[in-house]
């Protein structure tokens, strides 16, 4: 069979069962098992493929038609620029993630200009880092700061180290096993944390790719979805170095309840709410006054 009438039988099964964008993705299926990019597929619609080809291109588009998520599938995901390797046993990094890394860059280079009189290097820990994608990206454009990715889960830990390492950052990332920052060595001077914000009505309602494929435990954040920002709010203050800041994604409705959590917890501190680029409450800064 020809890579075009391929690529025509995929577009439509994906169609057919409810795929978001099925022309993308059987693209990115076929460039996956041709070991090549969208762009030379699209340009040799008449190359032919093998029998091995098309049988393993056509059990790739039955595992997407199932909904299984596409990132899952080719086993990796781009983030900030950085290509990370996703499983099962992580979530898989969203472009308004991307939000939180800037906001944490911009703030850490002002924290490295003040450290830079003394013999301290910037520290940071990521609470909840599933794939690193926060701590790879972070390690990628603070080269001087030291990264502790924190995760209870063994399974995303290692899923963190082999990103770290194949971007060169295995010896600035950290990971460290445990309950949100009790793993931590020594005091931060920031704190980031793409924690579980989702509730659990919310959990049942989304779309299969995410509720049955997913970690429940990266996603479900309890009734009103704020049960781990709240521990970790309740709990951050001694592991922040004075000036530090926490950054927390959050979901689109809870700015008000994260706010008021943050200034319960931290009445000294300067509070932003930030919007995403769809004007979504997306990002809560919370930055520690100097002693």
């Amino acid at each position: 069979m020809l890579a075009g009438e391929a690529l025509k039988e995929a577009v439509t099964r994906l169609r057919n069962q409810g795929v978001e964008s099925p022309r993308l993705d059987a693209e990115i299926l076929l460039a996956d098992v041709l070991g090549t990019n969208r762009a030379a597929i699209l340009a040799r619609p008449d190359q032919r493929l093998t029998l091995k080809e098309l049988t393993r291109y056509r059990d790739l588009v039955a595992r997407r038609a199932g909904r299984e998520p596409l990132a899952y599938i080719v086993g990796h995901r781009e983030f900030f620029g950085i290509d990370l390797i996703v499983n099962p046993g992580v979530l898989i990094p969203r472009p308004e993630t991307e939000l939180l890394v800037e906001h944490t860059v911009r703030i850490g280079r002002q924290l490295e200009q003040r450290l830079a009189t003394t013999s301290a290097t910037l520290k940071i820990a990521d609470v909840g880092a599933g794939s690193g994608a926060i701590a790879v990206a972070l390690a990628a454009h603070l080269p001087q700061a030291t990264i502790y990715a924190l995760d209870d889960s063994r399974e995303a830990l290692a899923v963190v180290a082999e990103n770290a390492r194949r971007h060169g950052m295995a010896e600035r990332v950290h990971c460290l096993q445990g309950d949100l920052l009790s793993p931590l060595p020594c005091p931060v001077d920031l704190i980031t944390a793409n924690l579980p914000y989702v509730t659990t009505a919310e959990w049942q309602e989304l779309a299969p790719e995410i509720r049955d494929h997913e970690p429940r435990a990266a996603l479900d954040g309890g009734p009103d979805g704020l049960d781990l920002i709240r521990r970790l709010l309740a709990t951050a203050g001694p592991h922040l170095q004075p000036g530090g800041a926490v950054l927390l994604e959050i979901g689109a409705s809870q700015g008000t309840a994260v706010t008021d959590l943050a200034r319960e917890h931290f009445p000294e501190a300067h509070l932003q709410l930030l919007q995403d680029y769809a004007g979504l409450d997306r990002l809560v800064i919370v930055e520690n006054a100097y002693l």
